[in-house]
């Protein structure tokens, strides 16, 4: 079984599923989406991380690195090409300015964690969802990991990109699961591959099939559509995305609010800035943008015929 990287549990959220809900964000992702909300998830092996908000330049970090990676003369301070991936200048920064991201984790641990939650999951009508990053890279982990905690008791939740073996989903994942949260990004194969790094025809299909399968098979699927400037958030691709789902009879839907916060974590970790130059996605949405696209879905979904074009391409 492959074991993946664990890069945070976070308990106490509001922001994942029904309740209050403990996280737990897998490392790694067959997706590369130009504005990654959580880009320290992309890569599936540890990472170092230097936030300089919090650095208080002690240096002590400068002679535990015996590799001579860390410099102040260094404008990102860290020399990517001469770190090594040793984490001791992690282990001796006070602050938590350097940090590793991502920690191997067996089913236990993160069982044991995760249930000290519980009274808060029976008050609440909580659980514990899986994100990333991306769970299903890991299918036996996952699966195991999600008995497990229904073996305890305790709801679960996946949110996932939708790119996976369907088949091998099925048989793992599938009859652990209480509520899928299902992306929906792009709604065109080209686009979804210039902007998240793969065709989409897998998502749709792989969709098309949990959807007909949560009608007899106990759980619930929601697909999510996030809403990014000027890639996701045009009239064309919520309309395709509408049409798609009021064609199969879906009725359940989120739109997600932009969060444009991702921008500091993915400098953090030495990535180039997406699209440089371009300050559509280093804004929040507009309140009027977000209602828009609300509207024209709405709109489609409470048509009485439901039949455009997105539909017709898709029967």
């Amino acid at each position: 079984m492959k074991n993946p990287l664990i890069f945070e549990i976070k308990g106490n959220s509001l922001d994942d599923g029904p309740g209050i809900r403990t996280v737990v964000f897998f490392k790694g992702c067959p997706l590369s989406c130009v504005w990654c909300h959580n880009p320290e998830s992309k890569r599936p092996f540890a990472e170092l991380s230097f936030d300089p908000k919090e650095c208080i330049a002690c240096d002590s970090c400068l002679d535990a690195c015996v590799n001579g990676a860390l410099s102040r003369d260094n404008p990102c301070f860290i020399d990517r090409q001469l770190c090594k991936l040793c984490f001791d200048c992690v282990n001796v920064c006070p602050t938590g300015a350097l940090s590793r991201i991502g920690n191997p984790m067996n089913v236990e641990e993160i069982v044991r964690i995760v249930s000290k939650d519980k009274p808060f999951y029976k008050v609440s009508g909580g659980g514990v969802t899986l994100s990333g990053g991306e769970a299903t890279l890991y299918m036996e982990f996952a699966g195991q990991l999600l008995k497990a905690l229904k073996a305890e008791g305790i709801h679960t939740l996946l949110e996932t990109c939708g790119f996976f073996a369907i088949d091998k989903f099925e048989e793992l994942l599938l009859p652990y699961i209480d509520i899928i949260y299902y992306d929906l990004k792009i709604f065109d194969s080209d686009d979804h591959k210039t902007y998240c790094g793969v065709p989409n025809q897998r998502i749709l299909s792989n969709f098309l099939r949990l959807h007909a399968l949560s009608r007899t098979h106990g759980f619930e699927i929601i697909p999510r559509v996030p809403l990014i400037p000027g890639i996701t958030d045009s009239e064309d691709n919520i309309t395709a995305i509408a049409y798609f789902l009021k064609s199969h009879g879906v009725e359940k839907y989120e739109l997600l609010a932009y969060n444009p916060l991702w921008h500091d974590k993915a400098a953090n970790l030495g990535n180039e800035p997406v699209r440089e130059g371009d300050q559509t996605l280093r804004n929040w949405m507009s309140v009027e943008k977000h209602k828009r696209c609300e509207d024209i879905f709405q709109a489609i979904m409470t048509e009485s015929n439901g039949q455009g074009p997105a539909a017709a391409a898709q029967s």
